[in-house]
């Protein structure tokens, strides 16, 4: 399904304690599938009670690169706000911090 060249980052964060979220799986986490080759992003899931905001949160990540980190967190600012944005902005973060340690590797 995934190409040899690819990696899989999961980035996580915490959220208020009356979360859905918080109180299903103790945790955000958001996964992604990252082409080393070119830094972009080519599959993404996160942790959600409604499958709709899967779909939405791989619309802000499939296509961008891990490394636009700051172009990536405007967007969700901009787009995005369910009851996790901040944690997913933070999740977003520590799955780059995570592909810059296998990248450098």
């Amino acid at each position: 399904m995934f190409q040899q060249g690819t990696v899989y980052i999961i980035g996580d964060s915490k959220t208020s304690s009356n979360n859905p979220i918080m109180q299903q799986f103790n945790a955000f986490f958001v996964g992604l599938v990252i082409d080393r080759e070119t830094d972009k992003i080519i599959d993404a899931e996160c942790s959600s009670t409604i499958n709709l905001t899967t779909r939405f949160v791989q619309s802000l990540f499939v296509g961008k690169s891990i490394l636009e980190v700051d172009r990536v967190s405007e967007e969700i600012e901009q787009r995005y706000f369910g009851s996790s944005q901040k944690a997913l902005m933070v999740a977003f973060k520590n799955a780059h911090i995570k592909y810059l340690q296998i990248k450098n590797k």
